[in-house]
Parts: C-alpha cells; structure tokens; sequence
C-alpha cells in the first residue's frame, strides 16, 4: 500500500469528500465506520472509480475498545497509515440537563474525544519513528464559543482544538504534523442526525467539498489550524466572538440553535 489514509467516519458527507480527494491522488485508503455494508459499497465504488487499494474496518467508536481494535488491526494486517483523518464525530440539540440523555451525551463525548486521542496515542509513536506523518483532526468552530442547547458538543471541539494545537507543537521536527480543519456548518447528514436541521444556525449551510479540500490541503503543508466554509456575517462574526461579552455571546448562540429559528 502506498500514501494511506485511515479515515474514520468515511461515508459521512465530509468523510466521503476526504475519500474522492484522497482518490484522486491515488492513496491507498483504511475506511472505519460502524456499518460494514456501508464499507463495502463505499470502498467498491471507490476502488472502481480511483484504481486504489482500499481495505475497511467496521467498529463502533463511540466503544473504548474501538481504538485499539483499529491499530491492532492494522499491525496485523501490515497496513501502516501516513496519514490518519480523525473525522468521525456527531452533534445533537437539546437542553443539557432536561432533554439530552446521558447515554447521548457520554456516547459524544467517546466519539468526539475519547476515541480519536486513542487513536493518536496508538499511531503516533510509530509515525514518529518512521520520521514522517500527517493528521488532520476534524473540530469546528463551534471550538471557540460555548454551545448552550448543545453544550457537550461545543466542549468536545474545544478540547480537539486545544489537543491538536498542542500536539502540534509537540511534534516540531519530529516529521510528522497535527492539522486542525475548523469548518462551519455544512450541508451533510450532521444537521438533521443531531435534530439541528430547522435552526438558523444550519440555514446557510455550505458545501463539503471545499471544506474538505481545504483541510486536506492545509493537512499536507502541516498547517496548525484551518477554517473553512464561513459565508455572509460568519466571516466578521467568528474572529470577532471571542472580544464580545460571553453572556451576549451565548444568548446569541441559544437562539440560533432553538428548533424553528430557521424560519424566523
């Protein structure tokens, strides 16, 4: 195999932007998700369309198992990624300690944080070895702002930020980088899986395909952050949140994220 990408969550809509990119430059791909018929078609139409090799692992990550299942089977299949793209994750509106449950929250939580820091801590030392590697870990920007109706959310892409960029610095002249892709909303299957699809939040949602590219993009010049995918007032809202004063800051975030605040 050759310039392999381990992909997690790769038939989401950025995941499969991540893999017609990396296609396209004729890589050879390890795809993890949960359901391995979704694999399957994903990794056969792939094959067919980019000449690639591509093998699959199907794992439930929300599992504290999940990341070792994953590296150990890559040691034993002989499949070493040089680059990993910790991509899976999910979201999902609702008050904290009325309507969200603890399995929804503490599932996140694995998906968004537990499991791709295991991830690295299992990869990372044999990429160092190797004197080379890329990774892009997938944020947001809801990173820089608290998310009240989707608090742990908001929290798991402050920590991914704040983890990566250190990483980041860790990892100087080591060969191998740590990119962070900080996108906005975007028109995939996120918004509606998380109950967000009528907030005005998700309203001018943008395409993945130039999310994905840019964070591909800014992964192999082993850029510290990338953000991408903000349209209108998003441009002069987001560099300018962290100056605002936090209790306007949240009122303003709690009322974009309210179901029907679309059509408002």
């Amino acid at each position: 195999m050759k310039n392999v990408a381990l992909i997690t969550g790769s038939y989401g809509g950025l995941g499969t932007c991540f893999v017609n990119i990396h296609g396209q430059k004729g890589g050879d791909m390890i795809l993890v998700g949960r359901s391995q018929n979704k694999l399957d078609a994903q990794a056969k139409e792939a094959t067919a369309k980019y000449h690639v090799e591509i093998h699959t692992i199907a794992v439930d990550l929300s599992k504290p198992e999940a990341a070792q299942i994953i590296y150990d089977t890559c040691q034993n299949k002989d499949w070493l990624p040089d680059i990993i793209i910790n991509n899976a994750g999910f979201g999902g509106q609702g008050d904290f300690a009325r309507e969200r449950t603890m399995d929804q929250d503490l599932s996140m939580i694995a998906v968004n944080v537990e499991t791709p820091t295991r991830i690295l801590k299992l990869f990372l030392k044999d990429m160092i070895q190797r004197g080379s590697g890329r990774v892009l870990n997938v944020s947001s920007t809801a990173a820089v702002m608290p998310g009240p109706l989707q608090a742990v959310y908001y929290a798991t892409k402050a920590y991914m930020t704040s983890f990566s960029n250190a990483l980041w610095r860790e990892l100087k002249d080591t060969g191998v980088t740590v990119t962070t892709l900080m996108p906005r909303t975007m028109s995939t299957g996120f918004a509606n899986a998380g109950g967000l699809g009528d907030t005005a939040l998700f309203a001018k949602a943008t395409s993945p395909m130039p999310v994905a590219k840019a964070g591909y993009e800014g992964m192999e010049k082993g850029e510290l952050n990338v953000t991408a995918g903000l349209v209108g007032a998003q441009k002069i809202f987001l560099p300018l949140s962290p100056m605002m004063p936090k209790k306007m800051l949240m009122n303003n975030v709690y009322d974009m994220q309210l179901r029907g605040s679309a059509k408002k």
